[in-house]
């Protein structure tokens, strides 16, 4: 068992190595090398904390992993080093440049998950600002509620699609995988906005009927089943599996649920998500995360029957 510390030492750790680290905005490699180093050691660390074999040990190798990586991100040229060769994690630039958001899981002994992340945000004097992300996710009594980079509804996203609205982009949505237990995984649609500033996760821009005033959408189904969530860009449209009960007893228990092979979406219009339903597609999306139907278990194969 992990000691009740853990989670208090990587918040420690995270808030006083990034919320006040800057570093010059440069996008000129002139220091190649030495990033590269950064990233060999990265990879080496982010390898040994894939193969531990427990938490104590998974936690300790994480938190070498968080130190190295904030010492490469406030080296100056960092700004335009892209961290190809780091495989167990995801880098997402956002589209306008401004800024790039790392994330990755930490897979625990029972099942279930936990997150880190940062933003690496431009600022107007030209500096580069580090946020952490903070998983707080076991403190949140709502998962709908609007929240900050310090109590983060963790999650590894994978693709990011601006919104835009009067010519500006005012919001980002963000699609992430959650993992979640031993049974069920979840993915999720975000959004992100900057108040002041201030990096902010959840917004109420998701036009349906049935489930009003999200901030986010989350979904959950059966761990050994696959879900797609994915932007069409030819449709202005975020696409996804519709889930469903393996039978109508089993509505609301989500470890028996699963895609029913039928699609629907969220279409962009006027600064906002319009749910529509049963989308027909010439072609299935392609899951761009398919390798998160259980990072632990690459044996495992999706199925999308029911």
């Amino acid at each position: 068992m992990v000691k009740a510390s853990k989670p208090f030492l990587f918040v420690t750790i995270l808030c006083c190595a990034m919320t006040t680290v800057y570093a010059q905005h440069s996008f000129n490699l002139t220091n190649i090398p030495g990033m590269t180093k950064y990233q060999d050691s990265l990879v080496s660390l982010g390898d040994r904390v894939q193969n531990a074999e427990n938490n104590t040990e998974r936690f300790a190798l994480n938190a070498q992993f968080i130190k190295t990586l904030v010492n490469a991100l406030k080296t100056p040229s960092s700004a335009g080093f892209p961290f190809d060769s780091l495989k167990r994690i995801s880098i997402l630039p956002s589209p306008d440049k401004t800024f790039r958001i790392f994330s990755w899981s930490l897979p625990l002994d029972d099942g279930t998950y936990r997150f880190f992340g940062a933003i690496q945000m431009a600022t107007k004097d030209g500096k580069l600002k580090l946020y952490p992300l903070i998983d707080g996710t076991e403190n949140l009594k709502d998962p709908n509620a609007i929240t900050s980079n310090k109590n983060w509804y963790g999650a590894n996203y994978y693709e990011i699609v601006p919104v835009t609205s009067g010519g500006k982009t005012p919001y980002y949505v963000l699609i992430g995988w959650k993992g979640n237990s031993a049974k069920t995984s979840k993915k999720l649609i975000d959004v992100l906005s900057f108040e002041k500033g201030e990096p902010v996760f959840g917004k109420a821009i998701f036009d349906q009927k049935q489930n009003p005033g999200k901030n986010r959408m989350i979904f959950e189904y059966n761990k050994l089943n696959s879900m797609t969530i994915t932007m069409e860009k030819s449709m202005n449209m975020i696409v996804f599996d519709h889930l469903a009960p393996f039978n109508p007893e089993m509505k609301g228990n989500f470890e028996y649920y699963a895609s029913d092979l039928s699609f629907d979406g969220y279409k962009i219009t006027g600064g906002k998500l319009k749910l529509v339903e049963n989308v027909e597609l010439k072609n299935a999306p392609n899951d761009k995360d398919e390798f998160y139907v259980d990072p632990k278990n690459k044996k495992i194969q999706p199925i999308k029957k029911l």
